[in-house]
């Protein structure tokens, strides 16, 4: 019961979350009409979101936070935005990844997320630059028959580095062990994605690295909720034209899947039963 609980709150913040973002400030009371709840529900809402630190509580209601470009949220404050986004993204992404192949993740929480949905490919080899994607392989591969490696587990193997809020490795050691190494696929998270600013991040070592990613890749996966598009962090590391694919969720709006259709080769949109256009390189 308590787990419906919690799911229903997320999903509910996930949405209020939206509504600021989108009209630029939201009243408690359209909430509760809207949301068909309590005004005290709403304001416990309110008051989540504020210590996430992604809303501002005003007098009646919230408006968004104005982020720096410089700003970085933590792991765990990432963590617990668009949940159920995330495992769509991770699920339909997951089917991009061949038994065999060798493939690169950048840190992010999205990315972790995808990570406990290839543990049921066989064979990858997996580099990593994120510590938790790194967790999610190196804690499975010890379940096989009597305690030992598990037939099919992924090869992990994590860059180095100095460790960002995000908890991804960057900076010279992680681009210097990326250099040399040749990926079938990059999946990538970002902070922000848009049309002038392509990927981008507000961490300038963490951009280098990603940068160094994407050049080491045959093709490259971007895997972003709709939250993403049209946020500039400090540092672009990639155009769109650099990106094969974008898997993201059903709430990216028609005019943002519009505007992108010009530039990306390929758009998943995951809980949809199409591809939007074309599957990439």
């Amino acid at each position: 019961m308590s787990d419906n609980q919690n799911l229903l709150a997320e999903q509910r913040r996930a949405l209020i979350l939206d509504e600021v973002r989108r009209r630029g400030g939201v009243r408690v009371n359209e909430l509760t009409r809207r949301l068909n709840v309590s005004d005290m529900t709403v304001r416990r809402d309110l008051d989540a979101l504020a210590r996430q630190g992604v809303v501002e509580k005003v007098h009646g209601g919230a408006v968004p936070v104005v982020e720096a470009s410089t700003h970085e949220p933590g792991f765990e404050a990432k963590s617990a935005l668009e949940l159920s986004a995330k495992e769509d993204i991770a699920r339909a992404a997951a089917r991009l990844a061949a038994p065999g192949s060798a493939i690169a993740m950048s840190g992010g929480t999205t990315t972790y997320a995808l990570a406990h949905h290839l543990l049921d490919v066989p064979d990858l080899t997996v580099v990593t630059n994120s510590v938790r994607v790194a967790d999610v392989f190196h804690s499975a591969r010890g379940t096989g028959p009597a305690g030992g490696p598990r037939p099919g587990a992924a090869t992990v193997v994590l860059t180095g580095g100095v460790r960002t809020p995000s908890d991804s490795l960057v900076g010279p050691v992680a681009d210097q062990a990326i250099r040399s190494l040749h990926f079938d696929v990059l999946f990538i998270g970002v902070h922000g994605i848009s049309v002038e600013a392509g990927l981008s991040t507000p961490n300038l070592a963490e951009a280098e690295t990603n940068r160094r990613l994407v050049e080491a890749a045959r093709r490259v996966v971007v895997i972003a909720d709709h939250t993403k598009w049209g946020t500039v962090g400090l540092s672009s590391f990639a155009r769109l034209s650099d990106v094969d694919t974008l898997v993201t969720d059903a709430g990216l709006t028609a005019e943002a899947r519009e505007e992108m259709a010009e530039y990306l080769p390929g758009l998943v949109v995951a809980g949809e039963d199409e591809v939007a256009h074309g599957q990439g390189g």
